[in-house]
């Protein structure tokens, strides 16, 4: 992902968006939304692939310089929690609220609390909101065993220390993972 930023170091902003526009309209780079290129990939069946939303996502965040956590069913689905795979995906920021629609990929960022974006970044952070996306009731022991296999120990134990940015409700669950075998 480049996003004209990446750049300044290289010339003026207005040298770059221009150098980004001719090599996105010669084709040498794809335009995606405004202020974000990729070099796209061809596959030889497929055709010219699509950018993953998480790569898009982290081009955004850089280029506004805010944070992002993956939230709702697209955190569930990260974590291989729910086999559901979501029109959209969604994101907490400290950014501003919007949508990025990107193809047929719609990405769209929240603006959350400061307590929500406490782990943001971290596996604790995915995993808080995962739960949360399930809701208490759909937190089943498989699922809990599922994570326990999937999550190495070591971040597992990071669990234990983020504790304090999960709902109450959480606490006893996200111990059990973090528990050694």
């Amino acid at each position: 992902m480049l996003v004209p930023g990446d750049f300044l170091d290289l010339g003026s902003r207005q040298a770059v968006d221009v150098t980004l526009h001719r090599l996105a309209k010669k084709g040498t780079i794809r335009r995606l939304a405004r202020g974000l290129y990729d070099y796209p990939k061809e596959h030889p069946a497929l055709g010219t692939l699509s950018p993953s939303a998480d790569a898009i996502a982290r081009a955004l965040a850089g280029r506004d310089r805010t944070r992002l956590q993956p939230a709702g069913a697209y955190a569930a689905n990260v974590l291989g929690l729910s086999e559901q795979v979501p029109a959209r995906a969604e994101f907490l920021t400290d950014g501003p609220s919007r949508t990025v629609r990107v193809g047929n990929t719609t990405i769209q960022l929240r603006r959350t609390t400061p307590r929500n974006m406490a782990a943001a970044g971290k596996l604790s952070g995915l995993v808080v909101q995962a739960l949360r996306a399930l809701g208490e009731p759909h937190v089943t022991p498989d699922r809990i065993e599922h994570l326990r296999r999937t999550i190495p120990a070591e971040k597992r134990r990071e669990l234990s220390k983020d504790l304090s940015v999960a709902p109450a409700w959480m606490h006893p669950i996200l111990r059990r993972i973090a528990e050694e075998p």
